[in-house]
């Protein structure tokens, strides 16, 4: 086909490629997660909104199920699943500029997370509390709600929307685009709420995003986001296993919960400080916590006061390092070793949940014997224990779609393996380590005094499976909370033939 395009329609068409297509396979294998793969009929690659709207129109009109794809990093087959016969890649799209008539930042959805904040420092010196691997997409980071290393001081990237472009489907197969603001007045002010933490792939094709806070005044775009910090300080230690036994590591966690339960308002003067605890699997050797100030000349007095109190009684960590750099370096090459991806990347599990409270010893117990059993040879296996909370609990759980606004800390059980042979025995491990932390709430963190669900952008399709959460609780409590009801309204007005779903999606009432 030739490469000049004269009009929209040969460019849309141009886009439209196969499994012979090399760029196909770019597409398809970018997956973060390779526990999944796909092999959709065509892909198409889209650079504007008109084209995002022809390509979800044709994928109606050909009866074929059709999936988004921004960054690639969704954790489960979201995308990358069998039925999906048409993956739209709105990759090509990434626009960051000033939206002078919106009087707001904005970012087009193929944006990764690392090209925007580039833009916002390099540009206007201002920053969103975006996640925190830059590669991360866009298009389907934000509508989660999205956090990251500045959420104590900041809160979640969603807590800035102003407005967002979506493409949606009516009840005839037509599709249209339709932005939708956070003003009062708007009519489709709902279809904003939904994309404050409903996350992706539930009513549209996300294309573009505006970003303002919610107090910002004037028309100098420099003004209406937070400034950049002016440095960033990381820190890293660690403690050997072989210096750890059980007592000890109940102190270490116990010690740990106890530091965000005392330290996780927005008025904490360590609300600048967000730490990340990775409880590994003993035979990896040691037990590392990481984490990141903004605090400036008071960073390294905040990291000391945050290791003193883990320490108590356990013993000073080895291997300190301390580091000093601008926010733009950290930013865009975040802990290398914790984003290390081996050649061809991993396949991966991970089960998240929100803690209102620290773990009781109970659980600490089982984190213990999970971590130090060798009936299990699960090498890629860990807890990790990122603080939460600050600015973030500020905000209403109705005002957003993101619904956890009293949690403490954000806990994972992860795994990963290389081996597909290793697979079962992963998921074997993680899923009873995950069920046996939750035991008395049915396997799973049910909203409650203790816990607060789980967070979307981190999906976990066993939450919907009644053998592994048997708490009689639905996912969707556990994801959204009081706000399905309304979540539920929107989908069916704005997508009621069910175009955009997967696993964990808004069902149509």
């Amino acid at each position: 086909m030739s490469t000049q395009q004269t009009t929209e329609d040969t460019l849309t068409e141009f886009t439209r490629v196969g499994p012979d297509d090399p760029r196909y396979l770019a597409v398809v294998d970018k997956r973060f997660n390779k526990r999944f793969s796909a092999r959709p009929d065509y892909v198409r690659l889209v650079s504007s909104t008109d084209q995002v709207v022809s390509a979800v129109e044709d994928a109606v009109r050909e009866g074929r199920r059709l999936a988004v794809t921004s960054g690639g990093h969704c954790l489960e087959g979201f995308v990358s699943d069998p039925e999906v016969r048409v993956i739209v890649d709105v990759s090509p799209m990434k626009r960051v500029y000033y939206d002078a008539e919106r009087n707001a930042v904005a970012v087009e959805a193929g944006a990764t997370v690392g090209e925007t904040f580039r833009a916002l420092f390099d540009t206007w010196g201002v920053v969103i509390p975006l996640g925190e691997y830059p590669e991360i997409g866009m298009g389907g980071h934000v509508v989660g709600g999205a956090f990251g290393f500045l959420c104590r001081q900041l809160g979640l990237a969603a807590d800035y929307l102003y407005a967002v472009e979506v493409v949606t489907v009516d009840e005839s197969g037509r599709a249209s685009s339709v932005v939708a603001t956070r003003e009062t007045s708007d009519p489709h002010r709902d279809l904003w709420w939904a994309h404050t933490g409903a996350g992706g792939g539930n009513f549209g094709v996300v294309t573009q995003y505006w970003f303002r806070s919610t107090d910002a005044s004037g028309e100098n775009p420099a003004r209406l986001l937070p400034r950049a910090p002016e440095s960033i300080t990381t820190f890293r230690a660690e403690w050997n296993w072989s210096e750890i036994d059980q007592p000890s590591f109940l102190r270490l966690v116990r010690n740990h919960g106890i530091w965000c339960e005392r330290n996780s308002g927005a008025d904490s003067p360590y609300a600048s400080l967000w730490t990340l605890l990775e409880l590994h699997r003993k035979q990896f050797g040691k037990i590392i916590v990481r984490g990141v100030s903004t605090a400036g000349d008071g960073a390294d007095s905040q990291v000391n006061d945050h290791l003193a109190a883990l320490s108590d009684r356990v013993g000073a960590p080895k291997a300190k390092e301390l580091a000093r750099m601008s926010w733009l370096e950290f930013a865009l090459n975040p802990f290398p070793d914790m984003f290390a991806m081996p050649p061809g990347g991993v396949s991966a599990k991970v089960k998240d949940a929100l803690l209102k409270k620290r773990f009781t010893d109970r659980q600490i117990g089982v984190a213990y014997d999970y971590l130090t059993r060798t009936d299990h040879d699960v090498m890629g296996g860990m807890l990790g224990l990122a603080t939460y909370g600050g600015r973030i609990n500020t905000v209403a759980p109705d005002a957003t779609a993101a619904a956890q606004r009293d949690s403490i800390l954000d806990i994972a059980c992860n795994t990963g393996w290389l081996d597909p042979r290793e697979e079962a025995r992963n998921l074997t491990w993680v899923r009873a380590f995950y069920r046996d932390l939750f035991a008395e709430s049915g396997g799973v963190p049910v909203p409650g005094e203790a816990y607060d669900g789980a967070f979307i952008n981190h999906p976990d399709v066993d939450l919907a499976d009644p053998a592994l959460n048997t708490s009689g609780v639905p996912w969707h409590t556990l994801y959204y909370k009081e706000n399905y009801p309304r979540l539920q309204r929107i989908k069916a007005r704005w997508d009621p033939r069910d175009v955009f779903r997967h696993a964990l999606s808004i069902r149509v009432r």
